[in-house]
């Protein structure tokens, strides 16, 4: 029986390995601007804007140049620093087949969302893509969900999102939607698990087998 007619996904941490790419991209500006590189815990810290946000905090009148040099990095050594996770899009070409209408629903910014999204050959198999340039309130509010939910006139109880971030619990409570924790790479496993997640799951195969019998 389907009880889902939607489904939402973050991007880093659920369908791709990115954290490793996205501090090193950061690192390879604040060495050349700032003179200095972050721990994985302070650059962590800086989420919730968009890299462009970040990028203009630290780099001002040269954030063009640093901006541009940033996307350089993170689309260049995609191939060797990231990677879908396995039976990623093979999920979503199912979740497809089936007739659902799936969307994103990530804080980074536009361009990065799109090169990872490509890269991993995963950007067509969604309706709608919201990033943290299409929102006023980033994650942990729910407006991106609310977004998907309006634009195909969903009931909030038949839209799912995945996610491995507390960020994504709190998004997806805000907007009244179910959440799926995952935590094949969550960089917050302990507070993910302290949070009150509708599921989880710890590896894609799991995840596949819930949707398989919910969709």
């Amino acid at each position: 029986m389907r009880n889902y007619d939607g489904i939402i996904f973050d991007i880093d941490g659920t369908l791709s390995s990115t954290n490793a790419l996205i501090f090193a991209s950061f690192n390879h500006i604040s060495k050349k601007y700032l003179n200095r590189t972050f721990t994985d815990s302070e650059l962590i810290a800086l989420f919730g804007p968009t890299e462009d946000v970040i990028l203009k905090k630290w780099c001002g009148d040269d954030y063009e140049k640093a901006r541009s040099e940033y996307y350089e990095y993170y689309s260049d050594n995609h191939h060797n620093m990231a990677s879908g996770y396995p039976g990623i899009k093979e999920l979503l070409q199912k979740l497809k087949s089936a007739g659902l209408l799936l969307s994103i629903y990530t804080g980074k910014g536009k361009e990065a969302a799109s090169i990872t999204l490509r890269k991993i050959g995963c950007y067509d198999f969604f309706d709608m893509i919201i990033t943290g340039d299409d929102v006023e309130n980033h994650k942990p509010s729910g407006e991106g969900i609310v977004k998907f939910i309006a634009e195909f006139n969903l009931d909030p109880r038949r839209v799912l999102m995945i996610g491995d971030a507390p960020s994504d619990i709190k998004a997806a409570k805000a907007a009244g939607v179910k959440v799926a924790s995952v935590l094949w790479d969550a960089y917050a496993r302990e507070e993910v698990l302290k949070l009150d997640s509708d599921f989880l799951f710890h590896t894609v195969e799991e995840l596949e087998q819930f949707l398989k019998l919910n969709t």
